[in-house]
């Protein structure tokens, strides 16, 4: 989080729990005993975050990818095959591509601007594990504003000081050089607005990344309606740093995303497979 120093784990659920029952805990980030374990789970994390994906209905044709790293190769990542419903994707299902473009695991072809966008995403930022892009309704629209979004509601304040702007759209992306653009562009943020195109957002877990997508999404919904009906009253910087380090830090992404992922693992358990 740039400019300020994150709260600690302890620190956030300190802050945001009441009276805990005695013996009981929230949820915190899983560790692993092998590599072959995290992986599995990495898989089955980016197969729901997919699936969220679908039920929010973030999917416009074959357009979208989320992506995270592999556990043993920080140099190749998971991504969706081109051409497969997000609603349907299964942990089975993913591909393993390096960042040379070689494909490692899997027996469908990638996403061109998949790979191209994602690659150059992981070089510029070894701390984030995932990321996650599609070309969502209210994302794409705000986008084409060229304008950051304001800290107008608590939850767009998780993005104050905390996003960039990609304004050089030259169609879809093909090339590694503009990937390496947008990789700038995101700098040291959680998320960057591809200007005419949508949303991009990177986190240190599949959960984190996801739920970025999903508030950001919606922040973009309640800054364009709030606009429609009039001038919306932002929140002052001070305070908005504030709220940033309540909402916005990394336990806090990883931990808002929980109830869906309950959700859709007992809605979707096929994803699994």
């Amino acid at each position: 989080m740039p400019g300020a120093t994150p709260p600690t784990m302890s620190q956030v659920i300190e802050a945001a729990v009441g009276p805990v029952p005695e013996g009981v805990s929230l949820p915190t980030p899983p560790s692993f005993g092998s590599a072959e374990e995290e992986r599995r789970y990495r898989k089955e994390q980016l197969a729901a975050g997919f699936r969220l994906f679908g039920k929010f209905g973030f999917s416009e044709g074959v357009a979208g990818h989320i992506t995270v790293r592999d556990p043993e190769q920080p140099g190749a990542f998971w991504v969706n095959p081109f051409g497969m419903s997000f609603s349907q994707i299964r942990a089975s299902d993913l591909i393993l591509v390096d960042h040379e473009g070689k494909l490692l695991h899997g027996n469908r072809p990638v996403n061109r601007a998949a790979f191209v966008i994602h690659s150059e995403v992981h070089k510029a930022r070894p701390d984030a594990l995932a990321a996650a892009h599609s070309h969502s309704l209210h994302g794409k629209a705000f986008s084409s504003l060229g304008i950051p979004l304001d800290p107008i509601t608590q939850d767009a304040c998780a993005f104050f000081e905390d996003h960039g702007l990609y304004s050089d759209y030259q169609g879809v992306v093909s090339d590694a050089e503009e990937g390496r653009r947008i990789g700038a562009a995101l700098g040291p943020y959680k998320a960057v607005i591809l200007q005419n195109h949508g949303l991009l957002t990177v986190g240190r877990s599949v959960a984190e990344a996801v739920w970025w997508f999903i508030t950001m999404e919606r922040s973009c919904q309640a800054q364009l309606l709030a606009m429609a009906a009039g001038t919306p009253r932002l929140i002052d910087r001070d305070t908005a740093l504030h709220t940033r380090s309540q909402v916005g830090g990394h336990f806090a992404g990883w931990f808002q995303a929980q109830p869906l992922w309950d959700q859709i693992t007992a809605s979707d358990p096929d994803l699994f497979g």
